[in-house]
């Protein structure tokens, strides 16, 4: 096999050219997602599916949160039912591990995770650090971003302004941070209570119970809705994620009053 000769400033071009497009189709969505872990990452898809406009930032140069690793660098994770059911629909392969309890691959149901939200047509921001958040008219209305390295650099060169992404509603799927979330209670508008102690059976239910809008177009999901109301965190079982996230996309679908036609 020979490859087709090409001249290296094509490759260049190539990719400058694909990425300035599209960071312009991400400057406005229907939906912009904060956090490319589990609970991001399905609501991302499920709203994708729907044929909206969605827009994921994530501060790493990879998505999927703690959900690569499993629990104390043992690469498997639990999920409890019926969110084993969430696993069969990404064709994820679960054990029994007791009555009600499955176990999987984490490096498996994560890269299938990230390829179901990419097929869905979720674009991916990655390296990009959340500044700050639109507001207007007391509703949040998209957010300000950055490049993440810009933190690791002396702070006299760096000096880089930011740019904004516009959106009609944004999810806060950043985790334990609840990074959007502070923002908010920064500007006196919104009272965390902080994440409580590790409780896996109350800590699920009440995740997903809770999901929802926390201040006019913010929604929270995943742990960030933990943060807010002072919710037990859960370790290394994953259904609570998936599940808040597929709330936290059928909240958005709401707000959005979604009649199966495209708002953008």
């Amino acid at each position: 096999m020979i490859f087709h000769p090409v001249k290296e400033s094509e490759v260049t071009i190539a990719i400058a050219r694909a990425f300035l497009n599209h960071l312009e189709y991400c400057a406005t969505s229907d939906v912009i997602i904060v956090g490319g872990g589990p609970s991001g990452l399905i609501g991302g898809r499920d709203i994708a599916n729907k044929g909206l406009k969605v827009t994921l930032v994530e501060r790493n140069n990879y998505l999927g949160g703690g959900f690569w690793s499993g629990g104390y660098f043992m690469n498997k994770f639990t999920v409890r039912a019926p969110a084993h059911e969430v696993l069969a629909e990404l064709g994820v392969p679960c054990s029994e591990a007791g009555e009600g309890l499955y176990v999987a691959d984490a490096p498996y149901a994560c890269s299938q995770l990230i390829a179901s939200a990419c097929k869905s047509g979720v674009k991916i921001l990655n390296l990009t650090l959340l500044e700050d958040i639109i507001l207007r008219e007391a509703r949040v209305k998209g957010v300000v971003i950055n490049w993440s390295p810009v933190t690791y650099l002396p702070h006299e060169i760096a000096a880089l302004d930011p740019i904004p992404l516009e959106a009609k509603v944004v999810i806060d799927a950043t985790g334990h941070d609840a990074s959007v979330l502070r923002k908010l209670e920064k500007r006196g508008l919104v009272k965390l209570e902080g994440e409580g102690a590790l409780c896996i059976e109350e800590s699920e239910d009440a995740i997903v119970e809770r999901t929802g809008e926390v201040y006019p177009g913010l929604i929270a999901t995943g742990m960030a809705v933990a943060s807010v109301y002072g919710l037990p965190r859960m370790g290394p079982t994953f259904g609570a994620m998936l599940l808040s996230g597929k709330k936290a996309a059928e909240v958005a679908l709401n707000i959005l009053n979604y009649t199966g036609i495209p708002v953008s």
